[in-house]
């Protein structure tokens, strides 16, 4: 292997914030937290949706969409109009 051309791997925790759980390995990414586990320094990582949440893996549904797309569009935008366009006819 050619020396000085792959990247720097660090030890990290990956950690999910809604269940807590932490992934132990290693990465390239960094952060500005960092842990101490058995002598070992860890940058902390958290995720929003792990494994352990992602509903494709767990088979849960967390979001519900109550209110149909369209619907919320209007709620929100409904009272901004377009502004017409001039005509370019003469």
């Amino acid at each position: 292997m050619k020396a000085d051309i792959h990247p720097d791997y660090h030890p990290v925790i990956f950690q999910d914030m809604t269940s807590g759980k932490r992934y132990f390995t290693r990465s390239t990414k960094k952060s500005d937290v960092t842990e101490n586990v058995d002598g070992v320094d860890y940058f902390v990582i958290s995720m929003g949706v792990t494994a352990d949440t992602h509903p494709f893996y767990t088979g849960k549904s967390t979001f519900v969409d109550t209110e149909g797309r369209i619907d919320k569009f209007q709620k929100r935008f409904g009272a901004v109009r377009r502004a017409k366009k001039p005509s370019l006819k003469a």
